[in-house]
């Protein structure tokens, strides 16, 4: 490479120029981040003090919420108090760290939907051998090597990208620090990193979705052997979960489908996934769950 590493600091440009659209982006975020920590952490504590949620698929369902906590705090508190900054910088360390936990808890949440899809595979398609198959830990291993995966791919992600030299310029042009904005910036051809950045997330999100395809239509055409009522309460069950996989890999198949000419697509779905759906998850699982209202109510009652 042969080139002076002399970048330090970076500039972030935002997702708005205008301080008006900022402010007004500050007031609608910040309840959306704090309901995103609320409903999330509610879910881990209702889970871990309620008796009755001690099976496999609400022990996949507070890791996911943590690990949604810790996705949309990686990137949103840094955006929200950006909003109300003239100058938005960011240290290359800092930088390169936010990339590390951005893709760290990104792939662990992947893998987790991938986890909570082979459970409920072995609920309804192996009903009789369920609590062999996925003991409690059997559970704790799925979860750990979930985020085993999540820690090597954004390693990885990591080790290429902090061999690049940035000598100039330095303002990278998204709210946050993602793999090819900061690319863009290296003062050399980064052609081969990209490529391998963009396979090694892209294979294990077209993997990961695969595999969950495969699994409900498995499920699918299993229910058919089901009674009436046991058909309602999988479809519920699995329709809460196909509709948190919908959102999550919506976006990302928008932006891995397409050419990445421009980032002004990029950044307003980038703010779906960072900052939406992480709030949506909680809501989807508990509106459609009778069991976790029920330890809700349980557990306002004794507070009350």
């Amino acid at each position: 490479m042969g080139k002076a590493n002399n970048v330090t600091e970076l500039i972030i440009t935002g997702l708005f120029q205008d301080p008006e659209v900022q402010k007004v982006c500050f007031v609608l975020f910040l309840p959306v981040y704090l309901a995103t920590v609320l409903g999330n952490g509610l879910i881990v504590t209702i889970v871990s003090v309620s008796k009755s949620l001690r099976s496999p698929m609400y022990i996949f369902l507070s890791s996911l919420s943590l690990v949604e906590i810790c996705y949309s705090s990686t990137v949103v508190p840094k955006f929200i108090t950006d909003l109300l900054a003239k100058v938005k910088t960011i240290s290359l360390k800092g930088c390169l760290t936010q990339i590390f936990f951005f893709h760290f808890w990104g792939v662990a949440e992947i893998f987790l939907l991938v986890v909570m899809a082979y459970d409920r595979y072995v609920a309804i398609c192996k009903p009789l051998h369920y609590m062999n198959i996925m003991s409690h830990q059997v559970c704790r291993m799925l979860v750990g090597v979930s985020w085993l995966g999540g820690f090597l791919h954004s390693l990885i992600q990591v080790l290429i990208t902090i061999q690049l030299p940035f000598c100039g310029p330095n303002v990278i042009d998204h709210y946050f620090c993602d793999l090819q904005p900061l690319f863009k910036l290296a003062c050399t051809d980064t052609f081969v990193e990209s490529v391998t950045v963009m396979a090694n997330s892209g294979l294990i999100a077209l993997c990961s979705f695969l595999v969950l395809v495969s699994s409900y239509v498995i499920i699918l055409v299993n229910l058919r052997n089901h009674s009436a009522e046991g058909r309602r309460k999988a479809l519920s069950t699995c329709a809460s979960h196909i509709t948190v996989v919908i959102l999550f890999f919506g976006p990302a198949i928008f932006l891995y489908m397409r050419p990445s000419s421009t980032f002004t697509e990029d950044k307003l779905v980038a703010v779906f996934y960072t900052v939406i759906t992480p709030m949506l998850n909680p809501i989807i699982y508990t509106l459609r769950n009778s069991e976790v209202k029920n330890a809700m109510r349980k557990l306002w009652v004794r507070k009350t």
